[in-house]
Order: C-alpha cells, then sequence, then structure tokens
C-alpha cells in the first residue's frame, strides 16, 4: 500500500468518526449539514493528498449529486429525532450509523477517482455513483465496527477512570485508619473507641 492510499485510508477513517459524532446530534437538520461539512473537508484533506485542485463549489455538487440516493434514508432517520425521548435516542444512533457508512463510500469514491489520474474536471458522477451506493452498503458495516471500538474504548477509560478512583478511595481509607491507630496510641481514644471508629471507616468504605 502506497503513502498516498495509507493517508487517504486515515482521512477517510477520521472523517467517520468525525461524521458519526455529527449524527449523533440532538437537532435535526443541523446534523445533516454538520455531516456535509465534514465530508467536504475531508475531500479538500484528499485532494491535497493527491496534488488535485480542490474546487468548492464543484466539491459540493459532486457531494449532493452523489449522496442523494442516501439523503432519503438519513432524511428519515433524522425525523425520527422530532420524537421526544426515545426518538431522538434511536434517531441519533441510526443516523450515526448511516452518516459514517455515506462518509465511508464517499471517501473510497474519490479515493478510487483520484488514485487513477482523476481530478474534477472529468469525474463521471453517474458511475461513480453506483460505485458509492455499492460502498455505502459496505460502509454501514465499517460504521458498525467503528461504532463497537469506540464503545469499548470508553468503557476501558471508564474502567481505568473506576480503578483510579477505587485507588484513591483505598488511600484515604488507609490515611484514615492510620491515623486512628495513632491517635489511640497517643491515649486520645480508649480500644473500643478505636474499634468502632475503625468498624465504621471500613463500613463507609
Amino acid at each position: 500500500m502506497n503513502e498516498r492510499i495509507e493517508s487517504s485510508d486515515k482521512i477517510i477513517r477520521n472523517h467517520i468518526v468525525w461524521s458519526m459524532g455529527a449524527g449523533l446530534i440532538p437537532v435535526p437538520i443541523a446534523d445533516f449539514f454538520a455531516v456535509s461539512a465534514i465530508q467536504l473537508d475531508m475531500v479538500r484533506q484528499m485532494c491535497k493528498v493527491y496534488d488535485v485542485d480542490f474546487k468548492e463549489t464543484e466539491g459540493k455538487a459532486v457531494i449532493s449529486s452523489m449522496t442523494s440516493s442516501g439523503l432519503a434514508r438519513l432524511g428519515a432517520n433524522a425525523a425520527l429525532k422530532f420524537i421526544p425521548g426515545v426518538g431522538t435516542m434511536i434517531g441519533g444512533m441510526t443516523m450515526a450509523v448511516l452518516s459514517g457508512a455515506s462518509t465511508y463510500a464517499l471517501g473510497e469514491v474519490f479515493k478510487k477517482h483520484f488514485e487513477t489520474g482523476g481530478t474534477f474536471l472529468d469525474f463521471d458522477v453517474d458511475r461513480l455513483t453506483k460505485m458509492y451506493k455499492e460502498k455505502f452498503e459496505k460502509g454501514k458495516k465499517v460504521a458498525e465496527k467503528i461504532k463497537k471500538e469506540q464503545e469499548k474504548k470508553q468503557e476501558v477509560v471508564e474502567k481505568a477512570e473506576h480503578t483510579k478512583i477505587h485507588i484513591k478511595e483505598q488511600k484515604d481509607v488507609i490515611s484514615r485508619l492510620t491515623e486512628l491507630g495513632k491517635l489511640k496510641e497517643r491515649g486520645i481514644i480508649s480500644e473500643d473507641e478505636f474499634k468502632k471508629m475503625k468498624k465504621k471507616i471500613i463500613e463507609e468504605f
């Protein structure tokens, strides 16, 4: 795999993650525009990798033409967000995966086109839209996989944080018991008081 493909794959993956995050935005329409902006930025970065002259107007037009087939699905799921509570959660989760799938498909199409020496001037929308639709289906699996990876990472982070808190609490208990022991040694508290206070500290932990 050459450097340009590696760079493109990294750009695509990063933008899939960002698109999925934008898909979770609880406000309908806002999420759609956020994903579109992320996809345009992805294409802009890929143009730099392949030394292709980026044209924002043409880029928006091409992206809009290709992704229109998936807009109905995205729009339908975005509409779920209008339903209070559960609708927002389900709509956001589904929208996240579809947004990621769309970004993946778009990225793969541009990568293939640029790899073969293509530019915005010779972009065959009809042919590449067909490729986009095929990649979109694979993109849903890619997005689901990334979603699970992100959830797993979050779980690891939360466990690590929980462990840190637990260790801190253990240190606090040891410190309190040590201080309690010193009070008993100095005769400030009796053996009976020591036992009662020690029991209370341990029970609180």
